[in-house]
């Protein structure tokens, strides 16, 4: 503690986390995952988009998720990005300055897949032995995500998560890593196909909310019916959770090898 009473970060302990997000960008050994592991590994995931309780903070992290996905979008199709807003109620909102209706779309459509994506991505990378990695280049993209922001609860939710995620990289051996890219990716997962339910039953059952869907701005701006984006979304998440299934196959597939050559 300095004279002011104020928290003094110690040199050594940055200098550290700076060294592990270096090390990350090198390929380690895959881990084991057994298939008790991933069974608990995708109950915890259930566990933690499903739940009221837990939604309630986990989905900050795919909200944010959903966010930067717009904005990643935008910056690939040469947009002007004003910034981003996040709200405590899971809302958010990305504004970006385009004249073509074209990079429009194409930065609104990526909001709700990209969770699955990234989680599909962070599953294989962490059977992969490239867990170090992805939590490399996800504490990175959330620090850079700092120059973007445009309100105080966007800043304290990305700052939780920032720190979230350097405790991770400080704490987590990188043997560890894997595995714990595999119950995070699974999690976002799950919590893409939980939006989409949210998304549908906007338009469902709540059609004044019809304004805060991705959809509906789509189909304002492309004469394309809302139901088809919303089909477009689905269709992406599916592929994210084949992608993610592949390396989740052979553990299975292996049980089920186990149980049939017993007596």
């Amino acid at each position: 503690m300095t004279r002011s009473g104020l928290p003094v970060v110690d040199p050594n302990l940055a200098l550290t986390w700076w060294e592990r997000i270096l090390a990350g960008f090198t390929h380690s050994p895959s881990p084991h995952v057994t298939s008790t592991e991933l069974v608990a590994v995708i109950l915890l995931a259930v566990a933690v988009s499903l739940p009221r309780l837990t939604w309630r903070y986990f989905g900050l992290l795919a909200t944010v998720t959903h966010e930067l996905g717009h904005a990643f979008a935008a910056l690939t199709t040469g947009q002007r990005l004003g910034g981003i807003r996040l709200g405590l109620d899971h809302s958010g909102t990305t504004t970006t300055y385009s004249r073509s209706r074209l990079s429009a779309a194409w930065s609104t459509f990526w909001g709700y897949p990209v969770p699955a994506v990234v989680g599909a991505v962070m599953v294989w990378c962490g059977f992969n032995g490239w867990g170090p990695a992805a939590m490399s280049v996800g504490t990175l993209i959330l620090l850079a995500s700092f120059l973007f922001l445009r309100n105080g609860v966007g800043l304290l939710i990305t700052a939780a998560a920032v720190l979230a995620s350097a405790l991770l990289v400080l704490f987590v051996p990188p043997v560890f890593n894997g595995h714990v890219m595999i119950v995070l990716g699974l999690a976002l997962l799950v919590a893409a196909v939980r939006d989409l339910g949210k998304l549908a039953n906007v338009h469902l059952r709540h059609r004044d909310r019809l304004p805060t869907s991705d959809a509906y701005l789509l189909a304002r701006a492309t004469s394309v019916p809302a139901a088809a984006w919303i089909v477009l979304f689905a269709a992406v998440v599916a592929g994210a959770w084949w992608f993610a299934w592949q390396p989740m196959a052979p553990v299975f597939t292996a049980l089920l090898g186990s149980f049939n050559a017993r007596p």
